[in-house]
């Protein structure tokens, strides 16, 4: 989903120059230098390890892992790996960004706020421009569904033109609880509702997660922070079902990993980064459930990016 599906024939955009960023890295804690670059038609999202001169696609199948992040990995080069991939993604996608090229210089993107929004700020300050020929679109012609428990992820055929998404959540703090959203998403629907909802953690899971590895760069200046029914931010939440919007901006910046702009409906409950990637698997691994509707896709080399068979789904 390389942009929302606004009208029948999307157009292809990419910066109108280079603009970067620096930050830390949520879960490594380490200094990540990040820089969006202009890219030609065709080339969809690319992010470079410039440390590594590694180049991996910003594909569904390149995921190699879902632990509280979506983590992307080289065909040819484990060792090339680029983590919290999904920010970016859905900044990219939610401002109708179908190709350019992210650059960095670590193993994980920059949590800067913990939100999509300082992305956004970026891509506006870079500017963008249209490329030449429509952006390809990836109808999905029937439902697919895949589940953990209770929870699930869901993706069925557009009752209209574009990309419409419903979810659910249900966490036992009382701050979080039962939430849920629906939302018809276009660039100013995204900037509105989505852009600025921050990850978020839980307080008792915080020493466990850092004993793991993870969080190593976390703080209140990148994270909401929630224990029991209290918000321990300063400032407190910017909206009072942000913990939904923020699940939902995963799912965006998860789904953008398709490949091209997905005409469809997400339905999800209590779905996270390794539904909404086996959603995708489980999407393209049926041949009769989508079809690109573009007669420009297969010229542009959108076709040879998305494999035929889905690989295995990701712990």
């Amino acid at each position: 989903m390389n942009g929302f599906l606004t009208t029948d024939r999307p157009t292809r955009r990419t910066l109108k120059t280079a603009i970067g960023c620096v930050g830390v890295g949520l879960h490594s804690g380490r200094r990540v230098s990040l820089t969006l670059r202009p890219a030609a038609a065709g080339t969809g999202i690319l992010f470079r390890r410039t440390d590594l001169g590694i180049d991996i696609p910003a594909r569904f199948d390149r995921v190699m892992d879902t632990r509280l992040c979506t983590a992307l990995v080289a065909e040819d080069a484990p060792q090339a790996r680029i983590g919290t991939v999904e920010h970016v993604m859905a900044a990219l996608a939610g401002t109708g960004i179908t190709d350019a090229l992210v650059e960095v210089d670590a193993a994980e993107v920059p949590i800067l706020d913990g939100s999509a929004a300082p992305f956004v700020f970026l891509i506006d300050c870079a500017g963008t421009v249209a490329l030449p020929g429509a952006a390809p679109v990836i109808e999905v012609l029937k439902t697919v569904r895949v589940a953990d428990g209770e929870a699930f992820a869901e993706l069925q055929p557009a009752r209209e033109p574009g990309f419409t998404a419903a979810l659910g959540i249900d966490f036992p703090a009382t701050a979080i609880g039962t939430q849920q959203l629906s939302l018809r998403l276009s660039p100013a629907a995204f900037r509105a509702q989505l852009a600025d909802a921050r990850t978020f953690a839980l307080a008792e899971d915080i020493a466990r997660l850092r004993a793991a590895g993870l969080a190593q760069g976390g703080s209140l200046s990148n994270a909401v922070v929630v224990d029991g029914p209290l918000v321990l931010n300063p400032g407190g939440l910017r909206r009072p079902d942000e913990f939904v919007r923020h699940k939902l901006l995963d799912a965006v910046g998860d789904l953008a990993l398709a490949g091209a702009a997905l005409s469809a409906r997400f339905v999800g409950h209590r779905s996270g980064h390794g539904l909404n990637n086996r959603v995708l698997r489980a999407l393209f691994a049926d041949s009769a459930a989508w079809r690109l509707v573009d007669g420009e896709a297969a010229a542009d080399g959108v076709a040879t990016r998305l494999p035929a068979a889905a690989a295995p789904a990701v712990a």
